[in-house]
């Protein structure tokens, strides 16, 4: 059963998505935290029923200024407002009677596992968390890309934060495109990744506010993983195609209870059979061993 409610986070407030497991509460629960522009309908659904089969409750939802959610400019990336969202999730799933605040964990995708990461530091009374496909540095993405890739952006940037400043509307670029267009993520094969994960009929919103990209090239989660006490289960994509997957593996080894599992997948294929099945079956055996759903 999923129930389509929203919790207060900043100045506005969050669509979210409480799924249930049968039975009796109090669950355990998980709190996924989607990717860099990424909402709801873009495939965290089949998550929702994995993990409620499992016995674990699910809460979901969209960021501040994407999707569901309230707030105004549309498309803005931030680091700081995605992290009060994340304590406003947490504090959410406290807050239900359905939910025990004691087995609690987080769960992020791409670039959501930042978030992750950042937040469990925070957080310590946390039982577990997963990242998949971590994106853990954007400086590292854009090291990727190339520095005259960046360079493209220094005039939309500087007019979008001079629009800001005289409360003009945002400027805006692409947020993913084909390799040589202008858009943030351009890799070979990320349009067509970031596609495979939008349902049929459903309008992904391809832009982001240009100043965004400085908050995304200056935040560096995987600084962080020392001070994540909880246990963490990092799955790694052999074939990722965003960031050096040697980040995900440091991380990994500086987080004092991570586990690094290896998949043959991409940034994207990650999301789809084979390698969904075999990575969701990894993060259910993790979360179940560190949360106990009843049986």
């Amino acid at each position: 059963m999923t129930i389509r409610t929203t919790f207060p986070a900043g100045d506005d407030r969050c669509a979210a998505w409480l799924t249930l497991p049968a039975g009796p509460g109090p669950h355990p629960v998980v709190v996924l935290v989607h990717g860099g522009g990424a909402t709801h309908e873009m495939m965290l659904g089949q998550y929702e029923k994995w993990f409620s089969d499992a016995g674990l409750a699910v809460v979901a939802f969209d960021f501040r200024h994407l999707g569901e959610s309230g707030g105004r400019p549309r498309q803005l990336v931030s680091r700081r407002r995605y992290a009060t969202d994340v304590d406003a999730a947490l504090a959410f799933a406290r807050s239900r009677p359905e939910l025990d605040p004691e087995r609690m964990a987080l769960w992020g995708t791409s670039f959501g596992a930042s978030h992750v990461i950042a937040a469990a530091a925070r957080h310590p009374e946390l039982a577990a968390a997963v990242v998949q496909c971590p994106v853990l540095s954007g400086r590292a993405v854009v090291a990727r890309a190339g520095v005259r890739h960046l360079a493209r952006f220094t005039v939309p940037i500087i007019s979008d934060l001079v629009r800001t400043a005289l409360r003009l509307p945002r400027r805006y670029v692409r947020l993913v495109g084909r390799p040589g267009e202008p858009a943030f993520v351009n890799q070979p094969g990320a349009l067509e990744g970031w596609q495979s994960v939008t349902p049929p009929g459903y309008r992904f919103d391809n832009r982001i506010t240009a100043s965004s990209g400085l908050g995304m090239l200056f935040y560096n989660a995987s600084a962080q993983a020392a001070r994540v006490r909880c246990p963490l289960l990092v799955c790694a994509c052999d074939r990722e195609n965003l960031i050096d997957p040697a980040i995900a593996a440091k991380v990994a080894a500086t987080a004092p209870r991570a586990v690094l599992k290896h998949y043959d997948a991409d940034h994207f294929t990650i999301y789809h059979p084979p390698a969904v099945g075999q990575a969701v079956a990894d993060q259910i055996d993790f979360l179940t061993e560190h949360l106990k759903p009843e049986k």
